[in-house]
């Protein structure tokens, strides 16, 4: 390289470092100095220096809201990275792309292009790069309604500016955290972050930031009803984003400006700062501006009592939404588990009523199905499961102890709680079925022997009600089947509940009868008939769908979660037959259907275990619930396991720094810190029981859907513990 080579190369940087630095205070000197810096790079032909000049010129484009232009250059910026195998070049033009295509609503594009701009500032350890694109990553989770992802990348924005010790990332990320918060009905939360992000876009002297923080603080004012204060704000925000010709800003605080005057019911200045704002985002494009400009002048035209123009702006807001609505929402439903709902605006649902029109129903119906579905889960399962856990552990114990007649019952208690647990089971494995991803676990079962269980269980339900519950079954009593116990006692217990819980008077027939059989198989015929009040053919349509119920809750006599008959009909489904009902109102109804089952040689009786391989073992138990503690150390002590009980992760971690354990038992759901936390932490190398066996014990099957957990702990013990899988699992590890 010659020494004027080297000249202007050096040139090329200044240039650049001086155009980047001063951005913030002369957005057009930074355009000038990098056209100037793109220029000489090309005359030296130097790809790097042209790669690094079009990525800083895209940028100040899209600051400008000049998008087209910012679009143009980091595309081409792009191949010149390429070229050379620059992958930080790629990332930062990749970044200014992404962030032009979520600024101009095209929020699938934009978070595919910010994604990948991650990824490769990650691999270089470009924390500063990484706060930014986290804070754009988070805009749009919060543009399309994901406020919790939303939440999680501005923590994660901040976090990486405070390890650069950047003040105006930092203060960028809390000024979108204060939004958040604002959303989330915390006002003075939000106050408080507004306040640190403003006072730190002073001490770093970035004017054009500041002007977003001011406009952050006055959306609070205008929440909170503080008109004036906020009207300070939007305008001091508008002089400060005009003068940087910051369009995008300008068009947002002019939006914000009309509300308050709407609100204020100064509808003449609202309007005149909506039209500036709409003026704006037509000449720049801007849609989502645009959009919100029209609803607001809808708003205006409707407080003046003027119905054709109050009409002209909802149609022209519905014709934009719609389009927004239509390409953006099958796009990033498709491509992304990304959100439950698509809700940029607040009323939109109220106004598609309007015009009696629902966009996307099925898609959005689907997503709030499936998030209400999986609360619902959630919650029954920690919620039964745990006091479930400490029934069957204390029915394990007295199992040892009793003989005779309490041993009958004991024996009976147990087939009852077995059977509850199988019915909860079934209902959180709904989803399961509903995908048709659950199987028949066949086992040798007497069918006389448990149809005889199943009915004993309903007798004491069914004389309370003064009703006759009879069994009719012409199954040879030692005849046995290969079949799944579980989800057929779920079928009939079900059925029977049913029959039961709609008479009033009268009986409940329950049939079994052998229509078919041959040297392999058998065919029998399984029918639950009552005499209660009946169900009409169009409710007959209804009753098998989940969670439904055919009256009313407020007038409805029964209880139930309409899960029943949903789940029989998929479990019969998947026995390869089909639910049938007849019913006549004031009458009664019976529900049946056949199944064709494989004969068997006798029923598989499994001997209890003997408990002697866990001798002289110790065991570090966290667990909060204290009664299950003390029946799981009971269990324990039976095999000779020592155990040491604390209540939470934090005292888990600090036990495992002092002593080596043969085992640890892991609740997930805990305070102080919860049990995956700890878990992550006793894993580390510097602790005594880094390799040691951990199991997670747990009533929440849906904590443990995903593949860090799983890695984590060497078993997923579901609470109510099984005795006999809790010894299997410790005696593998040993």
């Amino acid at each position: 390289m010659t020494i004027n080579n080297l000249q202007k190369t050096n040139e090329v940087h200044v240039l650049l470092s001086n155009a980047y630095s001063g951005r913030t205070s002369n957005l057009l000197e930074s355009i000038v100095l990098a056209k100037k810096a793109l220029s000489i790079s090309k005359f030296l032909e130097n790809k790097s220096l042209i790669g690094k000049s079009l990525n800083q010129l895209s940028l100040y484009y899209m600051i400008n809201s000049d998008f087209k232009k910012s679009k143009i250059h980091s595309q081409e910026a792009i191949i010149y990275f390429k070229a050379i195998g620059d992958e930080r070049g790629v990332a930062d033009a990749k970044y200014t792309i992404g962030s032009i295509n979520y600024k101009t609503d095209n929020y699938h594009q934009g978070l595919i292009h910010l994604k990948e701009s991650l990824r490769l500032y990650k691999k270089f350890a470009d924390f500063e790069s990484q706060s930014k694109v986290e804070k754009a990553i988070g805009a749009i989770y919060e543009y399309i309604g994901d406020q919790e992802n939303a939440f999680s990348s501005y923590k994660c924005a901040v976090r990486n500016a405070r390890k650069v010790k950047n003040l105006n990332l930092e203060s960028n990320a809390f000024n979108n955290l204060s939004g958040l918060l604002l959303k989330k009905q915390k006002p003075s939360i939000a106050m408080k972050m507004i306040a640190y992000a403003i006072k730190l876009k002073k001490q770093t002297g970035d004017t054009r930031g500041l002007a977003f923080a001011i406009y952050g603080r006055g959306k609070i004012y205008l929440k909170l009803g503080e008109f004036k204060n906020a009207e300070i704000d939007f305008l001091d925000a508008i002089d400060i984003h005009n003068k940087f010709v910051e369009i995008i800003g300008a068009c947002m605080s002019y939006n914000k400006l009309g509300q308050v005057y709407y609100e204020a019911k100064q509808l003449k200045k609202a309007k005149k700062a909506v039209k500036e704002g709409l003026k704006l985002s037509h000449s720049y494009n801007i849609l989502m501006s645009t959009i919100k400009g029209y609803l607001l002048m809808y708003r205006i035209y409707k407080g003046q009592d003027n119905i054709p123009k109050a009409f002209k702006y909802i149609e022209l807001y519905l014709e934009k939404k719609e389009a927004v609505m239509d390409k953006q929402t099958q796009q990033v439903m498709e491509n992304y588990n990304l959100i439950n709902k698509m809700n940029v605006l607040e009323s939109d649902a109220l106004l598609q009523k309007e015009r009696q029109k629902i966009i996307n129903k099925k898609n959005q119906d689907k997503l709030k199905a499936v998030k209400v579905k999986q609360e619902f889960l959630s919650v029954m399962s920690h919620e039964i499961r745990t006091p479930l856990n400490a029934i069957t552990t204390i029915v394990s114990i007295l199992d040892d102890q009793l003989q005779g007649e309490n041993k009958s019952l004991i024996n009976s208690l147990q087939f009852a709680s077995d059977n509850l647990i199988n019915i909860v089971n079934n209902v959180l494995d709904y989803t399961k079925l509903d995908s048709k991803k659950e199987s028949l676990e066949l086992q040798s079962t007497n069918l006389f022997n448990l149809s005889t269980k199943i009915l004993n269980l309903h007798l004491n339900i069914a004389k309370t009600k003064n009703l006759k519950l009879a069994l009719d079954n012409n199954i040879p009593n030692n005849r046995n089947y290969l079949l799944d116990q579980t989800k057929l006692s779920q079928i009939l217990n079900n059925l029977i509940a049913n029959a039961i819980k709609f008479t009033d008077k009268g009986e409940v027939n329950f049939n079994l009868k052998l229509i078919k059989e041959d040297p392999e198989f058998d065919t029998i015929k399984i029918s639950i008939k009552d005499t209660g009040e009946g169900i009409t053919a169009l409710d007959v349509k209804k009753i098998f769908l989940s969670f439904s119920q055919i009256r009313p809750v407020m007038t409805r006599k029964q209880g139930g979660t309409g899960l029943g008959l949903a789940i029989v009909k998929k479990l019969i489904e998947l026995h390869d037959s089909k639910i049938q009902v007849k019913s006549k109102i004031q009458e009664g109804s019976e529900f049946y259907f056949t199944l064709k089952l494989k004969k068997s040689s006798g029923t598989l009786i499994e001997a209890k275990p003997v408990y002697l391989q866990l001798t002289n073992k110790t065991v570090l138990l966290a667990e909060d619930t204290i009664m299950n503690a003390i029946l799981i150390k009971k269990v324990l002590s039976k095999w000779g396991v020592t155990t040491e009980h604390v209540v939470n992760g934090k005292l888990a971690v600090e036990a495992s720094k002092k002593k080596k354990y043969d085992y640890i038992l892991m609740d997930l759901h805990m305070p102080e810190l919860n049990g995956i936390d700890a878990t992550r932490l006793i894993r580390k190398p510097n602790n005594l029981n880094t390799a040691t066996p951990i199991f997670a014990i747990t009533a929440d099957v849906m904590t443990c859907q995903n593949s860090e957990t799983n890695q984590l702990f060497n078993k997923v013990l579901w609470k109510p513990i099984e005795i006999q899988k809790l010894y299997a699992a410790l005696a593998e590890k040993t």
